[in-house]
């Protein structure tokens, strides 16, 4: 038997050195205290990689006696309930993806809750995942165009309907996306109708906002949307990345090819996730990335309506919101407004100028 300090086994003498076969039915294993693991076993090491806007990423290195190696990509976020939602939402949203696309998107190998908390008292939550280098940001138009077309066509809803089996978030909101529906036009009035439900809780009311908004609800997606599943007109539920921008999206270094992350996924019209592309922050808003997309995925009929859409799409609500309002349902929006003014123009208005300015666009409009 070794020292106290070495590793040892005691036998269970009695149970081993009868003369007869034990009646006793054999032990099972079980865990006991911590393992001192030697480096010659199994060798691990741990940096940050790359940065997180809500936690902090890093590369793990593993290595076996036989020279194999092993590397993991592991995010942490704390956030509390939050944190759990991004990062549940993520390892299922990579799932979904690698499943359709195993190129294009990396596996996610598990998600869970490290035994310590965060200085805040937040639970952390973690994810780990296959690591990928990250190359060229974004990736060549041509390629990424195809895969990404190629995921669209490729994914199956479970369902055949729009939705997702849970919540996923975008960044950090958590969308709506734990329920199906047979209409895609149903699906987004619920997420864009949560997202303005959260900016409400966060500014306090705006009643100019609030009118574009009620409107965008009420006539803007039943017009914009309904079409695309009416009159013979059928749209697939597509498995979408569901926040795709330049810095989620990335040329593999070892492969050279395209490769996606950081998601929050739901199957919804796969224009929506060209939806982000338009604002011209983005370096994916270069016309490259978008016609080439077009060219593997043709555009939805009505056709001539693909460009509203996208402004619907793009998430740049205020201002977005009422040129399409002033496009689809001016007349709702000149009533609710209750005064003859584009938005934003004049917000000091009073009521002593405001029959002016009436007569004054009646006669330009008799005029036109």
């Amino acid at each position: 038997m070794g020292s106290k300090g070495d590793l040892y086994c005691e036998v269970d003498v009695d149970r081993h050195g009868g003369e007869g076969a034990p009646v006793e039915a054999v032990p099972k294993p079980v865990l006991g205290s911590s393992f001192e693991l030697d480096q010659a076993v199994l060798q691990v090491s741990a940096r940050n990689y790359g940065m997180s806007l809500w936690g902090q990423t890093a590369k793990i290195d593993t290595k076996l006696p036989s020279g194999e190696s092993k590397v993991y990509f592991l995010k942490t976020i704390s956030l509390y309930d939050q944190g759990r939602l991004m990062m549940h939402g993520e390892f299922e949203s990579l799932r979904a993806l690698h499943a359709a696309s195993p190129d294009l998107a990396p596996c996610a190998y598990a998600w869970g809750k490290f035994n310590k908390k965060a200085v805040s008292g937040s639970d952390i939550y973690f994810l780990l995942a296959e690591f990928r280098e990250v190359g060229e940001q974004p990736p060549n138009p041509v390629k990424f165009a195809a895969r990404l077309a190629e995921l669209h066509k490729k994914s199956v809803s479970p369902t055949g309907k729009f939705g997702f089996h849970i919540t996923t978030c975008h960044a950090k909101l958590p969308q709506v996306t734990d329920c199906w529906e047979e209409s895609w036009a149903v699906l987004y009035r619920k997420q864009l109708g949560r997202m303005i439900e959260m900016d409400l809780e966060k500014h306090g009311d705006w009643p100019e906002f609030s009118i574009v908004c009620d409107l965008t609800l009420e006539k803007v997606i039943p017009r914009l949307l309904e079409p695309l599943q009416s009159e013979g007109r059928t749209i697939k539920p597509c498995l979408l990345h569901g926040d795709l921008w330049d810095e989620n999206t990335a040329t593999d270094m070892d492969t050279g090819e395209p490769f996606i992350f950081d998601a929050g996924s739901f199957y919804g019209h796969n224009e929506y996730e060209i939806g982000n592309w338009r604002a011209a922050r983005h370096r994916l808003s270069d016309k490259m990335y978008v016609r080439n997309y077009k060219r593997n995925f043709a555009v939805s009929e009505p056709e001539d309506e693909w460009d509203d859409r996208n402004l619907l799409y793009s998430l740049s609500v205020k201002d977005n919101m009422t040129l399409l309002c002033e496009k689809f349902c001016p007349e709702e929006l000149r009533v609710a407004r209750g005064l003859n003014i584009r938005p934003g123009l004049r917000d000091d208005v009073d009521g002593s100028n405001s029959d002016e300015e009436e007569e004054e666009e009646e006669e330009e409009e008799e005029e036109a």
